[in-house]
C-alpha cells in the first residue's frame, strides 16, 4: 500500500494505461489522435516517463507507448505543430532521453533538424506578415499550436542556439503595435474569434490574454528564457509591455485580482471591459495561468512587489467560491488538477510571505479530482473511459495522474513534462 493515498490512483490509471494494445477505449487514441500530445500515445507517455523518473514504475511502458505514436510516419511540416507531430513526439521523448543515457539520440537529432526547418519556415512566414501589417493568426504565436509552444520545447532542448534566439526576437516583435485600417492594435490582436476561426461575436477580432492561445503564453516564454539567461534585444521592454496591457485589463473580483480571457474590439475601443459572469481560473484561460505568467515575469526582472501581487491573485482565485464554482471538470487544462499543479508550481517560487497560503489552497484542489473514499480502480476506469476526458494528457487521465504524482512526492517534476505548458 503506497503511503499517500494520491498515489493508488495512480498507479491504477498507470496500470490501466500500461499496455496501448490492450488499453480501454484505444481506438481514437490510437488512430485519430496517435501523434497528438494532448490526447494521444505521446502524452500518456509522459505519465509512464515520469513515474520511470522517479523509480515508481517500468521504462518499458513508457517505451511501448513511444512506440505505439511512432509506429507509422510522423507529420512535419505545416500540418504539425508543439502539440501533433514530430514536435509533440520530440518532447515526449526528450523527457525520456534525460533518463537513459544513450537512448533515443539519434531519433531526437533528426526531429531537431526538422524542428529548426519548420520553425524557421514559420518565422519567415510571421516576419513577411508583420511587414505588411497584417494582423497574426493565434495559431502563428500560440503555446499549442505556434511558435510559443516551439519556443518552450527550444529553450530546453538548445537554449542557446540561433533558433531559439530567432523565436524569441520574433516574441519581441510581436509585441510592437500594429496600425490595421486606421486604428492602433497590439501586435497579437487576432482578427478571428478565440477558436481561431471568424466570429460574429468577435468583430473587428480580440486580443487573447491566455495562456494556451494568446499573449500569456509569450509572457512566460520570455519570462522563462530571460530566467535561464537567455535574452535578446528588447527583451525586457516586451515583458513590460505585455504587463502593462495585463494591468490595465485586471478586475478586482471576488476580493482579488483577475484577467480577462480577451479583450473585444469594443472594449478596447472603450477601454472598458463588458460585464461577465465569474470565469473558472484556469491554466488555458484565466487567472490562474496569467498569475504564474506574472509571477515568472517578475521574478525575471527582480520585480518582487510584482511577484508578491501576483501570488495573491492566485491565493485569490484559488479560494474564491464563485471562480471555483465555475471550474467544473478535472483534467489538466482547465480543471482542478491544473489548478493544483499550477498552484504547485508557483508555490515552489513564491515569496516567504504568500508561499504558505498557496500550499494551503492546494489539498482542497486535490480533493475535488480525489474525493475522500475514492475507490481508485472505479475513479480510474471512470476518468479513462470519460468520452470529454479520456485516458490523455490535456484533459484526461493522463494528466490528471501527472498532476497528483507531483503533488504526493512533494519534489518538482523529475522530468520536463510540464515544460509544454509554459508554467516551469
Amino acid at each position: 500500500m503506497n503511503a499517500h493515498p494520491a498515489l493508488g490512483l495512480v498507479d491504477t490509471i498507470a496500470a490501466q494505461l500500461a499496455d496501448p494494445e490492450t488499453m480501454p477505449c484505444g481506438s481514437r487514441t490510437l488512430s485519430l489522435d496517435r501523434q497528438h500530445l494532448a490526447y494521444g500515445p505521446p502524452g500518456i507517455a509522459l505519465l509512464h516517463i515520469e513515474l520511470a523518473a522517479n523509480g515508481l514504475g517500468p521504462w518499458h511502458r513508457a517505451h511501448d507507448w513511444l512506440t505505439a505514436a511512432s509506429r507509422q510516419p510522423l507529420t512535419s511540416g505545416p500540418d504539425s505543430h508543439p502539440f501533433y507531430g514530430v514536435p509533440a513526439f520530440a518532447h515526449a521523448l526528450s523527457c525520456a532521453a534525460d533518463h537513459l543515457p544513450g537512448s533515443y539520440h539519434r531519433a531526437l537529432d533528426a526531429m531537431d533538424a526538422q524542428i529548426t526547418v519548420d520553425v524557421g519556415r514559420r518565422l519567415d512566414a510571421a516576419h513577411r506578415r508583420i511587414d505588411a501589417r497584417r494582423l497574426p493568426q493565434l495559431a502563428e504565436f500560440d503555446a499549442i499550436r505556434g511558435l510559443t509552444g516551439y519556443g518552450a520545447y527550444l529553450l530546453r532542448r538548445s537554449p542557446g542556439s540561433s533558433t531559439t534566439r530567432a523565436v524569441l526576437d520574433y516574441c519581441v516583435r510581436l509585441t510592437e503595435p500594429i496600425t490595421h485600417h486606421g486604428e492602433t492594435l497590439p501586435g497579437w490582436w487576432a482578427e478571428t474569434g478565440p477558436s481561431g476561426s471568424p466570429d460574429d461575436r468577435f468583430p473587428g477580432g480580440h486580443a487573447n490574454t491566455g495562456m494556451a492561445h494568446g499573449i500569456g503564453g509569450v509572457l512566460a516564454l520570455l519570462a522563462l528564457a530571460a530566467r535561464d539567461g537567455s535574452v535578446t534585444d528588447g527583451h525586457h521592454a516586451a515583458l513590460h509591455t505585455i504587463l502593462a496591457w495585463l494591468d490595465r485589463w485586471k478586475e478586482e473580483v471576488d476580493g482579488g485580482p483577475v484577467w480577462p480571457y480577451w479583450v473585444t474590439q469594443g472594449e478596447l475601443r472603450s477601454w472598458h471591459l463588458a460585464p461577465s459572469a465569474p470565469r473558472r481560473p484556469s491554466w488555458c484561460y484565466g487567472t490562474a495561468g496569467l498569475a504564474r505568467a506574472e509571477q515568472l515575469a517578475a521574478l525575471a526582472l527582480g520585480d518582487t512587489r510584482r511577484q508578491i501581487a501576483a501570488e495573491k491573485a492566485l491565493v485569490a482565485a484559488l479560494t474564491a467560491p464563485e471562480q471555483l464554482k465555475a471550474t467544473t471538470d478535472n483534467g489538466l487544462c482547465h480543471g482542478f488538477a491544473g489548478l493544483a499543479h499550477v498552484a504547485t508550481r508557483t508555490a515552489d517560487d513564491a515569496h516567504p510571505s504568500t508561499a504558505e497560503k498557496l500550499r494551503a489552497a492546494i489539498p482542497a484542489l486535490l480533493a475535488a479530482v480525489m474525493p475522500p473514499g475514492t475507490d481508485p480502480e472505479l475513479t480510474a476506469t471512470a476518468l479513462i473511459q470519460d468520452e470529454e476526458g479520456g485516458p490523455g494528457f490535456l484533459d484526461g487521465a493522463a494528466g490528471i495522474a501527472l498532476t497528483l504524482l507531483a503533488s504526493s512526492t512533494a519534489a518538482p517534476p523529475r522530468s520536463a513534462w510540464d515544460a509544454c505548458l509554459l508554467i516551469a
